[in-house]
């Protein structure tokens, strides 16, 4: 497999590889709708993404960097920190009205155009790779 990630064409693909960028935000926009306080502000948001991110980053240093966990921290799901950072990241992205999954089809196509020449491609040897 060559890494590369295809749009689900149904709902069952869509269920059985997650969900795509525009129906996150239709189900976080729903989870919001819930509540009569609905979308905080846009700078109270932004405190809790970066609280969020404070919380991958101290357990990443505990994982791979010098900070040892203190014996009576519980280890945290990595998986679970960054869903909550991209949880907050669609809130502010619905709140302020933006499309994730255009503003992200449009920066992959930044770093296309920017970075194509910035690294060495990946050469692959089809007999040592196992693709061919």
């Amino acid at each position: 497999m060559s890494g590369e990630v295809r749009p689900a064409t149904s709902r069952e693909e869509s269920d059985a590889r997650g969900l795509t960028v525009a129906e996150a935000q239709v189900r976080v926009d729903a989870w919001i709708s819930r509540f009569e306080e609905g979308y905080w502000p846009p700078l109270t948001n932004l405190a809790r993404l970066i609280e969020e991110v404070g919380e991958l980053a101290r357990e990443m240093n505990h994982r791979f960097g010098h900070k040892t966990k203190r014996s009576d921290e519980p280890e945290q799901d990595l998986a679970i920190e960054l869903a909550d950072i991209l949880f907050v990241l669609i809130v502010i992205a619905n709140e302020q009205g933006i499309d994730l999954g255009d503003a992200l089809e449009r920066v992959l196509e930044k770093y296309r155009t920017r970075d194509s020449d910035r690294w060495s491609p990946v050469t692959r040897d089809s007999d040592a790779s196992g693709d061919g």
